[in-house]
């Protein structure tokens, strides 16, 4: 019977020791593994970091310094984490690619940024007396610097007219300007002031004059024989101008690269001017008019029998243009 307990007892003693070895060897083993999840939650937050980095300085800004990489974070709260870090790369990629595609879809053509479908344009090139003219389709894809481009900012359309170009047969001075056209473009407008409603809106800056005689012309109403009323500037004056009478001002000391919204109105045998504020008319005249149409651009007054060079010029960016007809 002693003999039988000393056997059992060294049997106990055996299956206790195999017994701790195996605890001992798990508990590595677990380690390893709590080290590998420590790597992978290290991993997790280095790729949250650039996500949160990339977020950051999609706004400007940069990321924190003082993100920890290392150490151990409970699983619910970095599954958190790293939901709200691809939130962040999602909100980033969402206003980063909006602005990217502003970037990169930005107007490269003036017909890009203004509806030119109206129009044709009449540049101060070309034979003397004979301008070069650009209608439809090909103005939806012309561009020609330094006369008529696309801005620098990427807001506007540049129309610039030197004092020695070429002009039209029945004007002296030269022109980068718009004409309104009618139908797909290859017909002329003409239209009566005393029938329907005929409105140009237009959103410009005068850029530039030429120095000895700074005067420019930047909207017109023609009728079929003559101009009708002129937007014009002349030195700081800004002012509408008929008949070679001033008809009123709108801008006493303008300044240039001011910009300013002008919109002019013509219905019921009356054309009416508005500057800035749109309800309130600065000229109202009374004016019985068939085959009329508009103009915008810049129309430079000036040429070198005036005493400017050649290459002195007047400049106008067209920002927004809007052209209605209504019955």
């Amino acid at each position: 019977m002693t003999h039988r307990r000393i056997i059992l007892a060294a049997l106990l003693a055996i299956g206790c020791a195999d017994s701790a070895g195996g605890g001992s060897a798990g508990a590595p083993a677990a380690r390893a593994g709590g080290g590998a999840g420590q790597a992978g939650a290290a991993g997790g937050r280095a790729s949250e970091a650039g996500s949160a980095g990339h977020a950051v300085s999609g706004s400007g800004g940069a990321p924190d310094a003082g993100e920890p990489t290392g150490g151990a974070r409970p699983p619910a709260a970095g599954a958190d984490a790293g939901s709200a870090g691809s939130a962040g790369a999602r909100a980033d990629s969402g206003a980063g690619g909006s602005s990217a595609m502003d970037a990169g879809s930005a107007a490269e053509l003036p017909a890009e940024l203004l509806d030119l479908e109206p129009w044709k344009l009449t540049l101060p090139t070309g034979d003397e007396g004979d301008p070069t003219e650009i209608l439809q389709p090909e103005l939806s894809t012309f561009a020609l610097e330094p006369y008529f481009h696309v801005n620098a900012a990427g807001d506007g359309v540049v129309f610039r007219a030197h004092a020695g170009g070429v002009t039209t047969g029945n004007s002296s001075y030269p022109r980068s300007e718009l004409r309104e056209m009618a139908g797909d473009g290859s017909e002329m407008a003409a239209w009566s002031t005393s029938e329907g409603t005929h409105t140009l809106t237009l959103v410009q800056t005068i850029t530039h004059l030429p120095e000895a005689k700074p005067h420019v012309v930047a909207g017109q109403v023609h009728d079929a024989d003559d101009d009708v009323l002129m937007i014009r500037l002349e030195d700081t004056n800004l002012f509408v101008e008929g008949g070679g009478e001033d008809l009123g001002t709108l801008e006493p000391s303008y300044v240039l690269r001011t910009r300013f919204t002008v919109k002019i109105e013509a219905s019921g045998g009356r054309i009416r001017v508005f500057y800035e504020d749109m309800a309130t008319p600065r000229v109202d005249i009374e004016r019985d008019l068939e085959g009329c149409y508009f103009k915008a651009g810049a129309y430079t007054q000036s040429n070198p029998e005036r005493g400017d060079a050649p290459d002195a010029y007047g400049e106008v960016v067209i920002h927004e243009l809007s052209l209605t007809h209504e019955p």
